[in-house]
């Protein structure tokens, strides 16, 4: 069996440690993980092994879930973050990630974090998983995409304000982002000569400048330079018309201009398992596309599909990688 995968606990009082246990439950039989958190913190009818190496993993997954313990310390109450979790909740990703990075970890999958209580109890200085991961790995820019068996989308401009998209929208940006989707698809998805669909930013892209110059200005000249390069790229698309299936068809992903254009479609389309994937990191990384969902935690009603999709991607990824 190939090296497990290091799923973090992410948020102690949110739904991580529930959907973690239904998560095994799914795929114990297909291939191995192990959770990273206080072992209080998880179900207690769930079955667990204590472990204290990832290569321990494998021999215990089928029948229980193999816990890398972290001691927490304060009394966890669902639905109500504890800042005094925070360190521990950061030590999770850092060991997830030490662990790929030394090689006894194929993959890290993340579970929901809740940023307010990592600055509180931590002084977190990161405005989120994305930009701490990319700290961890060293690299200055990455991409976010959201994945399903439906869609692929990747925002070129993420969470900053619809007026502040044209601005942001530079050629530089643009044509960044390009590349490394481009090259994670290659790496990957294993699609060797991926089809990159670009959207505009105005309706109708523009329509030759009569309802903004953007589209012309800056996105399209960057889409003739790289396709000059061999790049397999269309676009500036409307964005109106880009995500009916028959649309979807011709193309491998699609790139969008800011964070709603992206999202809205791959959610109405596949809302329960969609993926967030960081492209351009040194190591893969899979979360589910939820938060910490405060307000069900405890109620065992909490969907794992997201979470479950997400498992299975970085598995996907890593055997793409040959990992």
């Amino acid at each position: 069996m190939n090296k497990p995968i290091a799923l973090t606990c992410g948020e102690p009082a949110g739904i991580g440690a529930e959907i973690t246990a239904k998560a095994w439950a799914a795929l114990r039989d297909q291939f191995s993980f192990f959770w990273l958190g206080d072992p209080s913190h998880l179900p207690v009818d769930l079955p667990i092994s204590l472990i204290d190496h990832p290569d321990q993993a494998n021999a215990v997954m089928q029948n229980s879930l193999p816990v890398l313990a972290q001691d927490f310390g304060d009394a966890l109450t669902l639905g109500q973050a504890n800042p005094a979790h925070a360190k521990g909740v950061i030590t999770s990703i850092t060991k997830a990630v030490s662990f790929v990075q030394s090689g006894a970890a194929r993959a890290v999958c993340t579970n929901p974090i809740n940023k307010k209580a990592l600055k509180d109890g931590a002084q977190f200085a990161f405005p989120g998983h994305t930009e701490f991961l990319a700290y961890l790995g060293d690299v200055d820019q990455v991409v976010m995409m959201l994945a399903s068996d439906q869609l692929r989308v990747v925002p070129a401009t993420i969470h900053i304000p619809l007026m502040d998209v044209p601005k942001a929208l530079t050629a530089e940006l643009l044509e960044h982002v390009i590349r490394i989707t481009n090259a994670g698809m290659i790496r990957d998805f294993g699609v060797s000569r991926p089809r990159l669909a670009i959207a505009g930013i105005n309706p109708h892209a523009g329509e030759g400048g009569t309802m903004g110059q953007e589209d012309d200005a800056v996105i399209a000249p960057v889409i003739e330079r790289l396709k000059r390069e061999g790049m397999h790229l269309t676009g500036p698309l409307p964005a109106d018309t880009m995500f009916h299936a028959a649309a979807r068809a011709n193309y491998d992903a699609a790139i969008c201009m800011y964070h709603d254009q992206a999202l809205i479609p791959i959610k109405t389309l596949d809302f329960d398992r969609g993926v967030n994937v960081t492209l351009g990191l040194p190591f893969i990384r899979t979360s589910p596309d939820h938060g910490t969902a405060f307000d069900i935690a405890g109620k065992g009603v909490a969907n794992p599909s997201s979470l479950i999709e997400a498992l299975k991607l970085a598995d996907t990824m890593a055997q793409a990688r040959g990992l």
